[in-house]
């Protein structure tokens, strides 16, 4: 079980959640609706896909997240200068890990409520991902002021799993710089850079 300075990973997790935004508007957002589609083979995701994998992962996430802060917030659950960890919640961040440059990670399927679509609207999914960055940027925010170890959030695959707030907000980080990386890795598959 790690243990953290509250303020100091939330601040960090903002940053993540900014760079991931930031590298997403410059490599994605100038292309077209075909370019986001293309896939670079045929068991393997387009930028599209692994965009709306993330929306799905936002869209049960978030609304929770901000139900825990409220929850807080009432509750009067104030935040402590650090934070620790549960085992648990260090094996799923780990396990969400993004690779390190050069290796390759390991693959896991994706539950079925977290697949993509079969047909995507790719600028519905764009408009999406990029607004849901802003909420959980905004969500990160809010969280410095609660105590994201006592506040409990069901995780997606099992509702009888409950991570703390602050390993759930580890957890949607690194999942999300993990399939930033697998878009990036099929941008330049196809050399679309522009």
């Amino acid at each position: 079980m790690a243990q953290y300075l509250s303020q100091t990973l939330l601040r960090q997790l903002a940053d993540d959640v900014e760079t991931i935004r930031q590298t997403a508007e410059n490599e994605f957002g100038s292309l077209s609706a075909t370019e986001l589609l293309q896939r670079p083979g045929p068991a393997k995701w387009s930028i599209a896909e692994c965009l709306e994998h993330l929306n799905t992962y936002s869209r049960y996430y978030l609304p929770l997240i901000e139900l825990a802060i409220q929850h807080g917030e009432q509750r009067q659950l104030v935040a402590t200068f650090t934070f620790s960890s549960s085992w648990l919640g260090d094996y799923f961040v780990r396990m969400m890990q993004p690779p390190a440059e050069g290796k390759t990670g390991s693959r896991y399927k994706a539950a079925k409520r977290h697949l993509p679509a079969p047909t995507l609207n790719p600028e519905a999914v764009w408009i999406e991902f990029i607004q849901q960055q802003a909420r959980l940027g905004d969500l990160l925010q809010q969280a410095q002021h609660v105590h994201i170890g006592r506040l409990k959030i069901a995780i997606s695959l099992s509702r009888w799993i409950r991570l703390s707030l602050g390993d759930v907000l580890r957890f949607v980080v690194v999942h999300e710089q993990r399939h930033l990386l697998q878009a990036q890795r099929v941008l330049h598959t196809f050399d679309l850079i522009q």
